[in-house]
């Protein structure tokens, strides 16, 4: 006999299960049922909708199993409320590998040319993707990334504009400083290494990887003094922690 319904979601029953089953299991009783994995659905009405359920949950079967993902300390995003996320840029793959691992739906800011491609606009359209000009400062885009946080949504950058063609970290845009100060919404760092380092985005997608991921405690700030200054040293302060992380991974 096999025990069903959500407590199977803790793995009982007398059925030998693959070593993947367990953390897979417990990704999806979370979403769907957090009461009885001990948790809280850390989403609120809105980020819900049964598409956006069915995209993460395809998105924790891709990046779960799949890849392989390992994650060294977990998201500390809040369950409710506007949250800033902010990581390193090794590949087109990483906004899917975050989100398999947090609870959050993020509303990702990325590069406009990535909507050319037609089968993926869609998707990009259904969670929310702020599209990004690269050619220069787009205010269009940062306007909707304060909307979106003054909606409540957890907005994910990746400061450094760019995948990062070396081993080491590009300097941070000022503009995440300007974000974090405008908005006095609270920026959560992440770091993430692994196999997807420096591969096109097609073999990114296609061939599966190996990657690690670390998030740090949330960083909070208030305007004080001169603007530019204070956009400095809030991006300085974001980059270093982000740099912190790297060691643990």
């Amino acid at each position: 006999m096999v025990t069903q319904g959500p407590a199977a979601c803790h793995g009982v029953g007398f059925i030998a299960q693959p070593s993947w089953i367990k953390p897979i299991a417990r990704s999806v009783c979370i979403l769907y049922f957090p009461e009885v994995a001990g948790g809280q659905n850390h989403s609120y009405e809105g980020e819900k909708t049964l598409k956006i359920s069915a995209l993460h949950a395809l998105d924790v079967l891709y990046s779960r199993i799949y890849h392989d993902v390992k994650i060294i300390r977990p998201s500390r995003l809040p369950a409710r409320g506007p949250a800033i996320l902010v990581c390193n840029h090794i590949s087109s793959l990483d906004p899917a590998l975050i989100q398999s691992v947090c609870r959050r739906r993020i509303r990702w800011m990325m590069a406009k040319e990535y909507f050319d491609a037609k089968p993926l606009q869609w998707f990009f359209k259904t969670v929310g993707v702020i599209l990004v000009e690269r050619s220069g400062r787009d205010f269009a885009a940062t306007r909707a990334a304060i909307r979106a946080l003054q909606e409540g949504y957890v907005v994910g950058i990746f400061p450094e504009g760019r995948i990062a063609t070396a081993p080491e970290m590009g300097p941070f845009h000022q503009g995440i400083g300007w974000m974090a100060l405008r908005t006095a919404a609270p920026v959560f760092p992440a770091y993430l290494d692994g196999t997807q380092r420096g591969r096109e985005m097609v073999e990114a997608l296609l061939r599966p990887c190996r990657a690690k991921i670390t998030f740090g405690p949330s960083l909070n700030f208030r305007e004080n003094g001169s603007v530019r200054e204070a956009v400095e040293s809030t991006t300085n302060q974001i980059e270093s922690a982000v740099r912190k992380l790297q060691n643990e991974v």
